[in-house]
């Protein structure tokens, strides 16, 4: 089971790196910033459980090495439960398997977002939509490949 676990935190580092390949792949072609959503996120969060960072010249940049974080954090968690999964007998070719495993992050990524109310989905545009479903896609493509990948290996 150790096994498992460790190669899925793998596959999802790698997802991980794919996507923040994409989004920034994204961000240089149509010269959209950064979102501050991730930032915001880990905030509130913060906030809520009763950690506020302190108010600071840094706590920007703090924020944003937290979000980075807890975003390889998630992907290889991700990767984990998903290879987990699969390890159980959940078999799917790679475009299910990818495409599933990418939905099911952006949805645990973007529930917390609107429930926490830092952003509204519904009220995103297309392309908002685009730089959200894309990244997570490849992300789930990558780590569920990985996962099936190891099926070949002793």
């Amino acid at each position: 089971m150790i096994r498992t676990i460790v190669r899925g935190c793998a596959a999802g580092a790698a997802g991980t790196t794919a996507l923040n390949a994409v989004s920034y792949a994204d961000m240089a072609l149509r010269g959209r910033p950064a979102s501050s959503v991730p930032e915001t996120l880990v905030d509130t969060i913060a906030t809520r459980l009763g950690l506020p960072l302190r108010e600071s010249a840094e706590k920007g940049n703090r924020l944003i090495g937290l979000a980075a974080v807890t975003g390889v954090a998630v992907g290889c968690g991700a990767g984990a439960a998903a290879s987990l999964i699969h390890e159980a007998g959940a078999r799917m070719p790679l475009w299910l398997g990818g495409a599933l495993t990418g939905a099911l992050v952006m949805v645990a990524a973007d529930v917390p977002i609107a429930r926490l109310g830092v952003s509204d989905p519904r009220t995103w545009s297309v392309g908002d939509w685009a730089s959200d479903v894309v990244p997570h896609l490849v992300f789930g493509l990558v780590t569920y490949g990985l996962v099936t990948a190891w099926d070949q290996q002793p």
